[in-house]
């Protein structure tokens, strides 16, 4: 401590003698001020065994594998779905011909809320943003040539997302795959699209169980699949502050685990299997930042809180991401620089999975032009740089170190708000989290308008563009008429007796309160529509209904 001291007493010497306090002042992402410099100081109470220790060894800062990317890269996949399912079945081939690992799913809007193409809600959206999935037919279609036991898939969806699962069951089974061979990830994060993104169904609680019947299907059947990848992008996307991030994250995932508990269900049985998906700005250093900072409490929750024994039920499993609310429209070639930042985050925050966007990404359907230079962003990243061959290179940074102490403090915080109010479902049904986001999204565009938040090319540095510099992936309205037609041709060939008794089997099941995944493969088989199933459901859950926020 003699040392410490004196280090103390050098940085104010230091600091008046150069006049340090009038340079200008700097504010970290999340609007809070930083020091011009940090020393063994600031991290003085830091003990380096209990808070930092070593790789792949509990609290696990440093990384959830002692060898990270040094014995295996992270997993490198581009979310990919548009127009028809023959459409995406391309683009994925092609992906995966260009070094993709694996397929991530992005689904179109009437999809993701469970409504048929021919639903009055969905025609001018069918196929726009993802990919059209009414039955079995579609998912069998945009499988076509794509070995199951060999390829993981990314299923970016929840409030159908159990329907979704089914059909990857019942094609896996199709093609000689049983269950217990099938990779790959669900989102199955309902609460967050209470918070965020706003592609709900039925109510909070409805939708708790039946994230709870996927994860027990999961453990008992499919032991090589994440049942949960649980999603702050999308509220970092709407406007969260990093802390908020991670913060609801894991509320919600508290959640998750106790709805799971209850089913009588180890700790240490499921929870090996839970993931999660972050968003990752610019300033990377501080990502970085959050990530260790992520990894150390969602270790401690899990061993204090939940009691789990197993090393790997404490690992923070993430994929993360460059936001797509970083890029902009203007100069579109820069956003290949922004997603390199990001990406920079990412690894040395030591995530597992990477889905990069592409420099157009956020606007329309990406090119194969665009969409093959976001994979070799993170190829070049990976294999060029040098950045995978130390674990955790940042550890020991005071800057660092004081900087994850600082967010972990931050995401506590914001933690703890939510546990007084009753935990995340009761928050979200006050419309807390709500509002907290949608407040932080306001400010942040304010001062974008202002000039107080810099971004090259749109507030600072503005130079005329030309216009139609971005080429965009074009739309086909065809895709609706072929999607029609298809929905249309398997309704009056499939066998509606079977149909009808499948769905009413669906409809009993969750009156009683069982598990739906076993009924939801029947009624996938006999070609009964994503529509038709929810509507089966709805009639016993209800729907949510949006709490009013001021």
């Amino acid at each position: 401590m003699d040392q410490i001291r004196k280090i103390r007493e050098e940085v104010e010497r230091w600091e008046k003698g150069y006049e340090v306090d009038s340079l200008p002042s700097a504010e970290s992402e999340m609007g809070e001020p930083l020091k011009v410099l940090y020393t063994p100081a600031d991290v003085a109470e830091a003990d380096y065994l209990d808070r930092i220790g070593f790789p792949g060894i509990y609290p696990f800062t440093r990384g959830i594998y002692p060898g990270m990317y040094r014995k295996n890269l992270w997993q490198m996949r581009l979310y990919a779905g548009f127009g028809t399912a023959e459409d995406t079945n391309q683009r994925w081939k092609f992906l995966l011909a260009s070094g993709n690992n694996g397929v991530g799913c992005a689904f179109d809007l009437p999809t993701q809320m469970g409504l048929d193409s021919d639903d009055p809600l969905a025609e001018d959206e069918v196929g726009r943003v993802g990919v059209a999935i009414d039955t079995l037919k579609d998912m069998e279609m945009m499988y076509d040539g794509l070995p199951l036991d060999r390829i993981a898939s990314s299923f970016n969806i929840n409030a159908p997302g159990a329907i979704i699962l089914a059909m990857y069951v019942a094609i896996g089974q199709k093609q000689g795959v049983p269950p217990s061979k099938l990779s790959g990830t669900l989102a199955n994060d309902l609460l967050c699209e209470y918070v965020s993104r706003g592609m709900w169904v039925f109510p909070p609680k409805p939708s708790l169980k039946i994230a709870a019947d996927i994860v027990e299907y999961c453990t008992r059947e499919m032991p090589r699949f994440y049942p949960f990848n649980i999603r702050g992008i999308v509220m970092r996307e709407a406007g969260a502050t990093m802390a908020q991030e991670v913060g609801y994250s894991f509320c919600n995932a508290t959640e998750y685990v106790r709805e799971v508990l209850e089913r009588g269900i180890g700790v240490d049985e499921f929870a090996p299997r839970i993931s999660f998906f972050f968003c990752s700005g610019l300033h990377f250093l501080e990502e970085a930042a959050k990530y260790r900072a992520a990894r150390r409490l969602w270790a401690r929750i899990m061993k204090e809180k939940f009691g789990a024994q197993k090393p790997a039920s404490m690992l923070l499993r993430a994929t993360g991401m460059i936001g797509g609310s970083y890029y902009r429209p203007r100069e579109p070639e820069t956003n290949l620089i922004r997603g390199a930042y990001g990406l920079l985050g990412n690894v040395l925050g030591g995530l597992q999975g990477m889905l990069h966007p592409a420099m157009d990404e956020p606007f329309a359907i990406p090119t194969e032009k665009t969409a093959r230079l976001a994979l070799r962003t993170q190829q070049i990243c990976a294999y060029e740089t040098g950045i995978t061959e130390t674990v955790d290179p940042l550890g020991g940074s005071y800057y660092i170190e004081a900087l994850t102490n600082r967010i972990e403090e931050k995401i506590e915080e914001v933690m703890r708000q939510i546990e007084e109010m009753g935990g995340a479902v009761r928050a979200i049904e006050m419309g807390f989290m709500q509002k907290n986001i949608s407040n932080e999204a306001y400010q942040t565009a304010q001062e974008e308008l202002q000039g107080k938040r810099v971004v090259v090319g749109m507030n600072k540095f503005v130079i005329e563009e030309k216009k139609g510099e971005m080429t965009l992936h074009e739309f086909t309205p065809e895709v609706y008429e072929k999607q029609i037609e298809r929905l249309e041709q398997v309704r009056a060939e499939r066998r509606s007796s079977e149909v009808q008794s499948a769905l009413d089997a669906v409809r009993s099941a969750a009156e009683k309160g069982e598990n739906l995944m076993p009924h939801l493969i029947e009624v996938v088989k006999t070609y009964a529509s994503v529509g038709e199933i929810m509507k089966s459901l709805k009639e016993v859950y209800g729907e949510f209904r949006e709490p009013i926020t001021i």
